[in-house]
């Protein structure tokens, strides 16, 4: 059973039953029957589905939002544009996947040389409770267009966001069981990977989890897109426009009550900006509201679970024992649910627990550097690769782009997901990418096709 508690209140919220075996087989089964036909349908008819669905998301905003606030907490406004985010990502492979999927000329000795783009079959995409919407719609939108069918196993946290999703494609006439919910108790995860019938699999999460995925897809030889953990580095330098770094790396790292792989976690600043970026920054930070999800002032919900939250507090205690000095926040509030203060850590170095761990949650870290070359350094001293955010000269943030170990790097900007570019991590958070034209890429049959005769 699929036991939530509004992270709000504390309380239960409701509880949904996970899938015994049987049905589980009967569902992959119905994926895999459903891919034979999906597989024939032009681009323009699988681009009707995602579209329909898409106007579906938009027309339910206020009904799908609600779901996000109850299950995990997340702030009404948030809610709502994550489910217009969705529906964008929908709309934009529908528009998009015939020119991501071309087939490619190459010259060779045949008559004529080509690769082709092909579905590979029926894709499990195992999801976390953060995102729920977009997260699902990153995973689906492209492996539907490509042809392939999708099996959503989505968070035990969300089951009525999962049920949501999946009951939108049926809303929009979509044929039967191109996109399935599949919710499985934990234990039952590693069966559905090792079907048969399961030719792929997206995980989005945890490293340590998602090493264990990957082990299994490994054991199967099946093709996986891992999108793991992250302690993304956001660097100031001296000749920053300070104002519009603390703005938007504030925004980065509170959004959804922090609870982002991709928020700035470690803010890096060079020595002779640095308290005055800080004091910009508590600015800033302490103007946020904590509060109930549902009102549209709060700017910073509940922790999705109190499991989290004790961690949370264990990570920013461990880190002021330390050394680090906390300039805001830093106390579990007395009052019901499970929430977290806005925190400020200032005095951190990347040993300490802050740093060296990925904190989930409204907690920023600053550290000094005394150079650009030592905030490089810092910034390249983790085991985590997601993304990274650099402030400074525009020519000079694009050449220290290549320097930094991370998928994305943003220079002057907020740090996001976008449907049009890839993303994805390096070293332990993750391989392979999801969005844009290499996000389509990754679940297909890259085929190259010769044809005769030879020529001399």
């Amino acid at each position: 059973m699929q036991t939530v508690i509004n992270p709000t209140t504390g309380q239960h919220l409701h509880e949904y039953p996970a899938l015994d075996a049987d049905v589980m087989q009967a569902r992959i089964t119905a994926a895999s029957t459903a891919f034979r036909h999906w597989r024939t349908r032009s681009l323009a008819e699988r681009a009707a589905v995602l579209n329909k669905v898409a106007a579906l998301m938009r027309e339910q905003e206020t009904e799908l939002a609600r779901l996000m606030t109850l299950e995990m907490g997340k702030p009404d406004r948030e809610a709502r544009g994550e489910v217009l985010k969705a529906a964008g990502c929908a709309e934009h492979y529908a528009e998009h996947a015939e020119a991501y999927l071309a087939t490619l000329q190459l010259s060779s000795d045949a008559s004529r040389s080509y690769v082709q783009h092909l579905p590979l079959g029926a894709v499990l995409g195992i999801l976390p409770w953060n995102a729920p919407f977009w997260l699902a719609f990153r995973f689906c939108a492209p492996a539907l267009m490509a042809g392939n069918t999708c099996l959503m196993k989505h968070d035990p946290h969300v089951p009525a966001c999962a049920e949501a999703i999946a009951a939108l494609f049926v809303q929009a006439g979509a044929p039967e069981a191109i996109l399935q919910n599949l919710p499985l108790a934990t234990e039952d995860i590693a069966a559905a990977i090792r079907h048969p019938q399961v030719r792929a699999v997206s995980f989005t999460g945890s490293s340590s989890a998602g090493s264990k995925v990957a082990a299994l897809a490994a054991e199967q030889i099946k093709p996986a897109v891992l999108e793991l953990g992250g302690s993304d580095p956001a660097i100031v330098l001296a000749d920053a426009d300070l104002e519009q770094a603390a703005e938007l790396i504030a925004f980065s790292r509170m959004i959804n009550a922090g609870q982002s792989c991709i928020a700035a976690k470690r803010i890096i600043v060079e020595a002779p900006v640095h308290d005055r970026f800080v004091e910009l920054l508590h600015t800033r930070l302490e103007k946020l509201q904590l509060g109930d999800p549902a009102d549209p002032t709060t700017d910073i919900g509940p922790i999705a679970r109190d499991d989290l939250r004790n961690a949370l507090a264990r990570q920013v205690d461990a880190t002021v024992a330390a050394g680090a000095h906390c300039r805001l926040g830093g106390q579990i509030p007395d009052r019901p649910g499970f929430f977290y203060p806005v925190t400020l850590l200032t005095e951190v170095t990347n040993d300490m627990p802050a740093c060296r761990e990925e904190t989930f949650g409204p907690v920023a870290v600053v550290l000094k550097a005394d150079s650009a070359e030592h905030a490089l350094a810092i910034a390249n001293d983790s085991e985590y690769g997601l993304a990274a955010s650099i402030w400074t000269e525009t020519a000079r943030g694009e050449a220290m782009a290549r320097d930094i170990e991370a998928g994305q790097v943003v220079v002057n900007g907020l740090v996001k997901t976008d449907a049009r570019l890839p993303s994805g991590g390096i070293k332990r958070s993750g391989y392979g990418r999801e969005l844009g034209p290499h996000g389509m890429l990754e679940f297909v049959n890259v085929q190259q096709v010769w044809v005769g005769p030879k020529q001399e």
